[in-house]
């Protein structure tokens, strides 16, 4: 059994784990986002190449941006990460629908956003709780 200050340490270490990954999470998606406002030559070519037209890519950009500034908020964060969710969530749907192989990329992003606040959240870790 550990001691409280293991088991005290051992949490603050997950916290942390979960910080860094939330802190990539909301970098890669504020790259995204920015790009897109930009209107970066490759933003809307990709944005084109699924299917939206390019009149989309600036909202979408903005889309992005908030979504990722909602989930950084501490107080806000679980509704950020439903909002982001849905957002990788059309792109997946997107990526099937071109049968993109790489459509598995915004289900691991989805993945990492969850992971990265129930590790930092103890709201979500009371909402949710994993036995060890």
């Amino acid at each position: 059994m550990q001691s409280a200050t293991q088991e005290a340490s051992a949490s603050r270490a997950l916290i942390w784990v979960g910080r860094i990954l939330s802190a990539l999470i909301v970098s890669f998606m504020l790259f995204d986002g920015i790009i897109k406002v930009l209107k970066l030559p490759a933003a809307v070519e990709g944005t084109v190449r699924v299917g939206f037209p390019a009149s989309l890519v600036v909202t979408i950009g903005v889309v992005a941006l908030l979504c990722a500034v909602v989930y950084a908020i501490p107080r806000t964060s679980i509704l950020g990460a439903i909002l982001l969710t849905g957002y990788l969530g059309g792109a997946t749907a997107t990526q099937v629908r071109m049968q993109d192989p790489w459509f598995f990329f915004p289900i691991a992003i989805g993945v990492l956003v969850w992971a990265g606040i129930f590790l930092r959240d103890s709201r979500l870790r009371r909402l949710i709780p994993i036995n060890r």
